[in-house]
């Protein structure tokens, strides 16, 4: 790479001030609580309705299995438009509309249409990343993910707290329009999000750069590693942990301080992650610390015989996940200059979204054949599948991930 090139790269793709930040930050929000204000309800919403675990594995799984096919080509033609903006509003509509999805009775086809219209929205995070990251230099890739994965389970918090609190006093359909209403002002608010203009001079991207990323060996181990992570996190706080605390007795409002145990360690330590512990103790011994507590907290879930036991086991959890998360998905734009960011970031949220399918499909089966505590098992050993390929990579010759 020329030093010229190297200059431009390293800077910022726009002068992005305080308000654009701060628009940038309050669609950001809005859009993953309308995508999250359901999601500690929709368990027990379908349990209610009289569905399997199988079933309900099924259905949660659907919104992994659309983001597996449609992130990757938003992602390369959010880079041969080099466009960010319209993906952003796609996701804040196709969001309402999952909502109002949800609230058709009737056929389970109805949860399934709309879980998998939330999969839709959800792919289009592809371009609220690529987008932020404009707004940062390109050594600062590492910090602009740690600010946006705090962002993201901010918003999951808000969205998640509204939920059990919606449900308790007016029934699980306040949540559902709650979430229509919050995709509405934010579709509204992002027409004044700041483009970043970087590439706009460029060709698209070409299949040779296109095989060019998809075989980068950090993104593949990174991508490889985010599957297994999302495996357990769709297994238990955005799967069935839900019902484990249900059938301890918890109530709609109880399911709200679960998610309040999980969530607030989880965005406190995505904040701090890539910005202050990976850089002391060295990204690889993060990311393994991270999966060893998840596998141990994940696997005490189905031990836990209390309520309180079920909180500690969240907030632990929730802080695990925070370490290793922001890491994963700085790691996988870093190498990348940013006219193939997006197709970076497309791979690997296409790649992660096995994960999402996966994970709670297999669970919902294990549920169905053994008992629900198994499932949780099962995202104990996904969890050290991954400390065994963090180590494998980390001791690699090859590595150059620090």
């Amino acid at each position: 790479m020329q030093p010229q090139t190297a200059a431009v790269l390293n800077q910022p793709s726009i002068a992005a001030s305080r308000f654009d930040h701060a628009i940038f930050i309050t669609v950001t929000l809005l859009y993953w609580s309308t995508l999250y204000v359901y999601v500690p309800i929709l368990t027990p919403f379908m349990k209610e309705s009289g569905y399997s675990d199988l079933l309900i594995g099924f259905v949660l799984g659907s919104y992994g299995f659309t983001q597996m096919f449609v992130r990757f080509p938003l992602g390369l033609l959010s880079d041969k438009l080099h466009k960010r903006k319209p993906f952003l509003m796609l996701g804040l509509l196709t969001g309402a509309l999952s909502c109002l999805l949800f609230t058709i009775p009737g056929s389970w086809l109805w949860p399934l249409a709309g879980r998998i219209m939330s999969g839709v929205c959800a792919s289009a995070w592809v371009a609220f990343t690529v987008l932020y990251a404009g707004y940062f230099v390109s050594k600062d890739a590492t910090k602009a993910m740690s600010n946006i994965s705090f962002m993201t389970v901010t918003g999951q918090l808000i969205g998640m707290i509204l939920s059990g609190w919606l449900a308790g006093a007016y029934g699980w359909n306040a949540a559902f329009y709650a979430g229509i209403a919050l995709g509405l002002v934010g579709l509204i608010l992002a027409m004044a999000v700041k483009e970043p203009r970087e590439g706009v001079t460029r060709a698209p991207i070409s299949l040779k750069h296109l095989q060019e990323v998809v075989r980068t060996p950090s993104l593949i181990q990174v991508s490889t590693l985010s599957i297994l992570a999302h495996c357990v996190l769709f297994i238990t706080m955005f799967g069935f942990t839900p019902l484990k605390a249900i059938a301890l007795g918890a109530s709609t409002s109880q399911l709200t301080a679960i998610v309040i145990a999980f969530m607030v360690p989880h965005a406190v330590t995505s904040l701090f992650s890539g910005r202050l512990i990976a850089p002391r103790y060295g990204t690889w011994n993060v990311i393994l610390i991270g999966f060893a507590l998840s596998a141990t907290f994940t696997i005490a879930i189905a031990y836990s015989p209390s309520l309180g036991w079920l909180y500690a086991t969240q907030a632990l959890n929730g802080l695990a996940q925070g370490l290793y998360f922001p890491l994963l998905l700085g790691l996988a734009i870093q190498p990348f200059e940013p006219s193939k960011r997006a197709t970076a970031m497309g791979f690997y949220q296409a790649v992660y979204s096995v994960g999402m399918f996966a994970g709670p499909f297999l669970a919902g089966f294990v549920n169905e054949s053994f008992g629900r505590d198994y499932g949780f098992w099962l995202g104990g050993v996904f969890a050290i599948i991954a400390i065994i390929l963090s180590l494998i990579w980390k001791r690699s010759p090859n590595n150059t991930i620090h």
